[in-house]
């Protein structure tokens, strides 16, 4: 017999799985905890979910995205360049990575613990690295757009954001310095 799944279950299983990497980690949760959390059975979550990779990515994708939307609707109210590519920076190296206890650190560690036959798939990498790139590439002036376009700075700046994600988890104290994002915001609208 089919299994119906109910979408207050799933709900369920990522309230839980959210909760406990926020105060857990990825590597230290176990899918009996996200369980436990959800009121149902191991063998129940896996109705929902193949492994606990696949529960993160299912919170981990819509967390990033409203981030990234909720930048985008900050830069398109600021006029200035040089303040809309700090804000951009900003949010990327310095809000993102300390968010909810270090949230983005489950998506580092899973990512380093995961087999490739676990089913990682970069569309979500590639959503936001396309957003960026439109993003940063809007605070240049022509002439550093028309030289800097198809250069991948969206997927750049998320690699940065990878290590400042780590640097945060190592050093809670620690993200991106204000010198650094102003030293790039130069680089990018100024530097040949």
């Amino acid at each position: 017999m089919v299994q119906v799944k109910k979408t207050e279950v799933r709900d369920a299983i990522l309230k839980s799985a959210f909760r406990l990497f926020k105060t857990k980690g990825y590597s230290i949760t176990t899918t009996a905890q996200i369980a436990a959390g959800a009121k149902i059975s191991e063998s129940n979550l896996y109705i929902y979910f193949g492994s606990k990779f696949e529960i993160l990515f299912a919170v981990c994708d819509p967390w990033m995205r409203e981030r990234v939307e909720n930048l985008e609707t900050r830069v398109a109210q600021e006029p200035d360049r040089k303040r809309r590519l700090s804000i951009i920076l900003t949010v990327l190296w310095q809000e993102i990575p300390s968010e909810d206890n270090g949230f983005p650190n489950n998506l580092m560690q899973a990512l380093a613990t995961t087999a490739r036959r676990e089913g990682y798939r970069p569309d979500l990498l590639h959503w936001i690295g396309g957003r960026v790139d439109k993003l940063v590439l809007d605070c240049l002036p022509a002439p550093r757009r028309k030289k800097l376009n198809k250069r991948g700075l969206g997927h750049l700046f998320m690699m940065a954001q990878d290590g400042f994600v780590l640097n945060y988890h190592l050093n809670r104290k620690s993200v991106c310095s204000d010198a650094t994002i102003e030293a790039v915001c130069d680089m990018l609208l100024n530097g040949d």
